[in-house]
C-alpha cells in the first residue's frame, strides 16, 4: 500500500520559510506562502537588473529577498523551498540538512496546498516527450469536456493553479521532470506515466541509477495505473518498483500489437486492451495513427501514453479520437516548416539530446541532417549507429561538432558530412544552404541537433527561429 495523500497543510503563519530561486517557479511560491501567512525569505546569487526589478516587486509585498548570496542558511528557516534547477549538493542545503531543516520542491509545495476535494493529477515524465504527452493528455481530457489544464513543468506554476480552489478543474494533466520528483516526497497520483529513460541532466543527479530512482518517484503511490514504455525495460522496472495503492495496475503501450492490460497499434489504429471488460479477448478502437500530428513513431508513443493516462481516469474512447485530432504540438518539434524544390525542411530544435535526436530521426528515410551544439557530456556513437542508413548527407556546427564528426566518421564513414567552423549570426543560414545542396527531391532536411543550443543561440526556440528563417530565405531566392 502507498502512503496516504498529504492534503493537509501545516500551520504556514508560524513557519519562517527561505525560498531558493528568483525564477517563475520561486516567485510563484514565495508569493503563495507569503499569503498563507508564513515569514518568506527569497535567496538567489544573481545580482543584475532582472533581480533587483523582481526584488522590490516582492519586497513591497512584504518578502524579504537577499541578492549575490545564495549560500549563507538564514537563521531561523523551518523549510527551504527551491527552484528545480538548484542542485541537491548546493551549500544552502547541505545547511538546511545541518539544521535539520527539510528541503522540498514548489510541486511539493502544490500538493500540501490541495484541499481535501482537489483534482486529481494525471502525472507524465520521462527523457523526451514530456511537454508533448502533457498536452495531448489536456487535449483528450478537454474533449471529454472535462475542466482541466496542462502544466507543472509547463505553462503556470503549479502553485498558482492549486490556488484557485478546489473546484476550478476536474482533473490536472501534469508534466514533472526529475528535479521536481527529487523535491517531492509527498506526491500521490491518481495514475503516472515514464515515457522513456536515457541518461540526461546526470551533472545534477549524479548518477543515472539516481536519475531513474528520481523518474520513478512518480509512480510512488498510483491508485489506478503506472503507464510504462514495453519498448523500454527501465520504465517497467520502475513500476515494478513502486510502491503504489491496492489495485493499481501496470499499463504498458508499445507501437505493435498490445497484449491485455496495454495500448498499442493494429493496422493503422491505436487500441486498446487495458480498460475494457474483456481485455483478453477484444480490443478498444481508439483513433487512427492518421489522428496524431506529426505520426512519427515517437510521437504516437505519446499519444498512446496520454490515451492510457486519459483511459484509466474514465475518459471515452470518443474523447480520445477527437482530443487526438485536436491537438498541435508546440513549435520546434517536428514542425515542418516548407518544402522548397521538393525537399521537406523540418524543424526539431527541441532534440537537445541524442535520445531525442534519434527518435526524430527514426521518422524520415532520406535525411540531410543538421546537428551540433553544446554536447552536455553526451556521446554520439549510438546515435549515428542507428541512423547511418537514412543519412544522405550531414551538416554540423557548434561547440561539440566535433564529437558528432568523430562518430560520423567511425560509423558512417561514406556519409557526406559539411563542417562549419562559424558561431555567427549567419552560420544557420549557411547550414541550410548546404543542406539544400547535399539534398535530392524526396529527401528531408532536419534540423535535430541532438546538442543544447546555448553555444550559439539564447535556446532551443532561437535556434529553431533561424532554421525557420533560413528556409524562408532559401525558398525566396530559390523560388
Amino acid at each position: 500500500m502507498g502512503s496516504p495523500e498529504v492534503t493537509t497543510a501545516p500551520d504556514w503563519q508560524s513557519m519562517n520559510i527561505t525560498v531558493a530561486g528568483l525564477g517563475v517557479s520561486g516567485i510563484s511560491a514565495a508569493r503563495a506562502l507569503a499569503g498563507l501567512g508564513a515569514s518568506v525569505t527569497v535567496v538567489d546569487g544573481g545580482s543584475s537588473e532582472a533581480h533587483r526589478e523582481r526584488a522590490a516587486s516582492l519586497e513591497r509585498e512584504g518578502i524579504s529577498v537577499r541578492l549575490a548570496d545564495a549560500e549563507t542558511f538564514p537563521e531561523g528557516t523551518d523549510l527551504v523551498v527551491t527552484s528545480p534547477g538548484w542542485k541537491p549538493t548546493s551549500p544552502l542545503f547541505q545547511a538546511a540538512a545541518e539544521a535539520g531543516v527539510d528541503v522540498v520542491g514548489d510541486v511539493e509545495i502544490a500538493w500540501r496546498l490541495r484541499g481535501p476535494d482537489a483534482a486529481p493529477w494525471l502525472a507524465i515524465t520521462g527523457t523526451n516527450g514530456k511537454t508533448t504527452t502533457t498536452q495531448m493528455l489536456a487535449s483528450i481530457l478537454a474533449a471529454a469536456g472535462l475542466r482541466t489544464a496542462a502544466v507543472g513543468n509547463i505553462g503556470t506554476p503549479i502553485v498558482d493553479v492549486v490556488q484557485e480552489g478546489d473546484d476550478a478543474y476536474d482533473v490536472l494533466a501534469v508534466e514533472l521532470s526529475s528535479y521536481q520528483l527529487h523535491w517531492a516526497p509527498s506526491l500521490r497520483a491518481h495514475s503516472a506515466a515514464v515515457l522513456n529513460l536515457a541518461p540526461d541532466h546526470l551533472d545534477w543527479h549524479g548518477s543515472m541509477e539516481a536519475y531513474a530512482a528520481d523518474k520513478g518517484r512518480i509512480y510512488e503511490g498510483n491508485r489506478v495505473a503506472c503507464v510504462y514504455n514495453t519498448a523500454d525495460k527501465a520504465t517497467e522496472d520502475l513500476v515494478r518498483g513502486a510502491d503504489v495503492e491496492e489495485g493499481c495496475r501496470a499499463v504498458g503501450f508499445t507501437l505493435g500489437t498490445p497484449g491485455p492490460s496495454q495500448l498499442g497499434v493494429v493496422e493503422g489504429i491505436l487500441v486498446d486492451r487495458a480498460f475494457i471488460e474483456d481485455r483478453h479477448k477484444q480490443a478498444q478502437e481508439l483513433a487512427e495513427v492518421a489522428d496524431v500530428s506529426p505520426p512519427a513513431p515517437h510521437n504516437i508513443a505519446n499519444a498512446l501514453a496520454a490515451a492510457a493516462l486519459a483511459r484509466a481516469f474514465g475518459v471515452p474512447a470518443a474523447a480520445v479520437r477527437d482530443g487526438l485530432r485536436a491537438f498541435r504540438p508546440d513549435a520546434h518539434r517536428i514542425q515542418h516548416v516548407a518544402d522548397v524544390d521538393r525537399v521537406a525542411y523540418i524543424d526539431d530544435s527541441k532534440a537537445t539530446n541524442t535520445h531525442a535526436a534519434e527518435a526524430s530521426l527514426a521518422a524520415y528515410e532520406s535525411i540531410v541532417w543538421i546537428a551540433g551544439g553544446l554536447a552536455k557530456g553526451a556521446t554520439f556513437d549510438e546515435l549515428v549507429a542507428k541512423s547511418a542508413k537514412r543519412l544522405r548527407g550531414v551538416v554540423l556546427f557548434g561547440a561539440d561538432r566535433a564529437l558528432i564528426r568523430e562518430a560520423l566518421a567511425r560509423h558512417a564513414p561514406e556519409v557526406p558530412v559539411v563542417d562549419l567552423d562559424r558561431t555567427d549570426t549567419g552560420a544557420m543560414l549557411a547550414a541550410v544552404r548546404e543542406a539544400a545542396r547535399l539534398s535530392e527531391p524526396g529527401d528531408t532536411v532536419l534540423l535535430a541537433p541532438a546538442c543544447a543550443s546555448m553555444d550559439m543561440f539564447t535556446n532551443y526556440n532561437k535556434r529553431g527561429d533561424a532554421f525557420a528563417e533560413a528556409v524562408r530565405e532559401l525558398g525566396a531566392v530559390d523560388g
